[in-house]
């Protein structure tokens, strides 16, 4: 688990930014190409960009899990357990284990290394309470998300822990939104931090949650599967796999192909 997030925001570390130095003559000359390249593009001037090689879907990094135990079994409701009872105790549980993997790379996450909350070609924007729309760097938007759970499951009015004290009418709807901002946040963690998760060791973990997470949304049919799509090459991966790879590495990680049209796409997307 983790712990309180109210000071989640204060306390992220900033890395010290390098010096700069002077252009070298390898930039410069990558630079000049570069214009060149955009000036014979058509037939607006611009060439699509190449797709960048994703590295989480590497055969030898997809393979690796905490465990091998079969998820399926364990998000499918238990009998004599209330549906809404279910939903919000593992509502809660992924908040608190993607808040903590999230931490694990907070540092590297700042308003400089990402300016927008970014999610291989689609830039989120949060929408406050008054559904206002606001562009902001990636720790902006997860700060957004974190905060407005935590107040959501510590409100005994919505995540009710008292005997005999009924869900809201809106429970659903809202464990619908918290999940979507959620898968938010890991897809942000594998499309742009996913170096520093392999630095730290800690791919099997985000693997592991991952492939929970997903099976338990689908199970309840908690977020639209567009919403999902930017992520469907990995999710094909990891979720055709599960409980038949062991914890060491050493199972089948067969790539599969993105069924998603999303990441073929060279435009950046908002929602």
């Amino acid at each position: 688990m983790v712990g309180d997030h109210c000071n989640l925001s204060g306390e992220r570390p900033v890395l010290a930014q390098t010096p700069k130095t002077g252009l070298s003559c390898k930039m410069v000359l990558q630079a000049v190409g570069k214009v060149l390249r955009k000036s014979k593009g058509k037939p607006n001037g611009k060439k699509p960009a190449p797709e960048e090689k994703k590295l989480y879907l590497e055969p030898e990094y997809t393979k690796s899990r905490i465990t091998d135990f079969e998820f399926k079994e364990l998000v499918m409701l238990p009998r004599e357990i209330d549906l809404n009872e279910w939903l919000a105790s593992n509502t809660t549980t992924f908040f608190h284990h993607i808040n903590l993997q999230y931490s694990t790379i907070s540092e590297f996450c700042t308003g400089d290394t990402c300016q927008t909350m970014a999610v291989c070609n689609t830039q989120y924007y949060w929408y406050d309470e008054r559904g206002k729309k606001i562009k902001c760097t990636a720790p902006q938007y997860v700060d957004f998300v974190m905060s407005s759970v935590q107040k959501l499951v510590t409100d005994e009015d919505v995540f009710p822990t008292k005997y005999g004290k009924e869900f809201p009418n809106s429970f659903e709807s809202l464990v619908k939104k918290i999940c979507k901002y959620l898968f938010h946040v890991l897809a942000h963690i594998y499309s742009s931090h996913f170096k520093e998760t392999l630095a730290l060791e800690l791919h099997g973990h985000l693997n592991t949650l991952y492939i929970h997470f997903i099976l338990f949304i689908r199970e309840f049919n908690l977020v639209d599967p567009k919403e999902t799509t930017i992520m469907d090459d990995l999710t094909e991966v990891l979720c055709s796999t599960s409980g038949s790879s062991s914890s060491n590495g050493s199972g089948n990680g067969s790539g599969g192909s993105g069924s998603s049209g999303a990441g073929a796409q060279n435009h950046v997307k908002e929602r």
